[in-house]
Parts: C-alpha cells; structure tokens; sequence
C-alpha cells in the first residue's frame, strides 16, 4: 500500500514557530514554552525519520528553546540588596522576551511580503500596450495675432490704413487711340498714291512705334491683297518687302464698307 506523507514546508525557524503559535490559539506575548517546544522537536524528528536534511538554523532554535524552557522550569533566584541600584535583579525578567522580540519583527515582515505578493499577482492579470503617438489627439491652441499690441499700435495701423484708402480713391482716365483696319487701309492707299504707287514696308512703320499699329498694318495690308488693290513681293530673301499698287483695274469696284473693324 502506497503512503502519502505532506509536510508544510517553512521559510525558517522563525516561521515554523509562528505556525505553531496560530495554529495552538495562543497569545505571541504568553507563548506556553513547553507545548511550543514538544511540538518544533516533534517536527524536527519527523524531519529525520523521514531522512530529510535539516539546516543548522532549525537545530539553533531548538537549542534556543530547549535553553528557555529549562530557564522557565528553575525556580526564581532570590533578591539580593546590594549597595548599588545597578546590580539589582529585575523580577520581572522573562526568557522568552527576545525570542517574542524577534516573533513579532518577522511577523511584520511577513506581512508585508504577502501584502507585496498579492500585489504582484493582481499586476500580473494586467495587460498594457505599447505606447502611441498622441500628438493628434494635443488641443491646437491658435495664437492671437495681436499679441504684444497696445492701443496705441492699433491706432498708428489703423490711421496708416486710412492713407492708403484715401490714395486709392484717386481717378484716372486711360485713353486708348483705337486705329480701325479700314483707316489703315485708306492710309496705304494713299501712301502708294503719293508714292507713285510703290513702297517699302518699313516706310509704312516709320512713325508706327506701338504694337497695335503694327498689327493693324499687317491686318490692312492682307485685306488690300484680298480685294485685289496690292501686290507684295522681295527681291531677295530677307530683304525688305515691296508693296505695289495692282495696274490692272481689278479691283475698280474697291470698298471699305465690308471691313467691319
């Protein structure tokens, strides 16, 4: 037959007599020495039985014990008077003060290491992520554009505003010298007229300096070839151009009323 045998397994001396003390119900500060100590050597030996190691301070405290509970058993000096105070028996001493001493100290201590214990497994069950960027989610707070003005820079912006309203009111009349084609044409004709009916193309430009005489020269010149009243020709290439009045009279019936512009 198959025999489980489960022992409690204890940090130190220490904590093997607080075992004892709760599990006897007794007060720490009135510890039945006897009933403690039978107990602790009766775990000792179940120890040895059982040819399980036993550390040297489990050995210590049962010496300890054993010392306090023969100290508890001899009877009580009498008080001696001496000449000094100094060498007065105190009799109220207790064996077992120190071993209650160091009792309570490890209780303490004990205490709050499950306290941290616990502590640790509740911190365990949490799960956190990785941090972010949370700079979208940071309020956006607008500057105010007149900040560090006073009144008075309000006053000299708003009176230098006022003198530029008042240069914009400022009127001017542009007037444009409008050359229709059909003048220009009539011009032509005249200029070969005088000239005895040839002419150069730069002459025509002589006193022409804005773009649109140029133009409308241009657009008078193509309409008199159109109807038939000119001829243009060069001699050689890139040379000046030669505008001639037509001899053939095929355009005798010549009229500017079809040019509209």
């Amino acid at each position: 037959m198959k025999v489980t045998v489960k022992l409690e397994t204890f940090e130190g001396p220490l904590d093997l007599l607080l075992h004892l003390i709760d599990k006897a119900e007794v007060d720490i500060y009135d510890i039945p020495i006897k009933q403690i100590t039978d107990q602790y050597m009766e775990y000792l030996s179940a120890l040895t039985e059982l040819e399980l190691e036993v550390t040297s301070e489990f050995i210590v405290m049962a010496a300890t014990l054993l010392s306090i509970k023969s100290k508890m058993l001899l009877p009580k000096p009498p008080v001696i008077d001496l000449e000094f105070d100094d060498y007065m028996m105190d009799d109220d001493y207790d064996p077992r003060a120190e071993l209650v001493a160091k009792l309570i100290e490890y209780r303490k201590y004990k205490a709050i290491a499950d306290h941290l214990r616990e502590k640790e497994t509740e911190r365990s069950l949490i799960y956190t992520r990785e941090p972010e960027d949370l700079t979208p989610y940071v309020p956006v707070i607008q500057e105010n554009p007149v900040q560090g003005l006073s009144v008075t820079d309000l006053v000299h912006a708003f009176r230098k505003a006022m003198r530029r309203m008042a240069s914009r009111h400022a009127v001017a009349k542009i007037r444009k010298d409008e050359i229709s084609v059909k003048d220009r044409m009539l011009e032509v004709l005249d200029s070969l007229e005088r000239m005895g009916g040839k002419v150069l193309f730069s002459r025509l430009l002589e006193r022409e300096h804005t773009r649109d005489s140029i133009v409308v020269t241009f657009l008078a010149l193509l309409e008199l070839m159109k109807v038939k009243r000119i001829v243009c020709f060069q001699h050689q290439l890139f040379d000046d151009i030669v505008i001639q009045a037509r001899e053939d009279g095929a355009a005798d019936g010549f009229s500017t009323d079809e040019i509209s512009y």
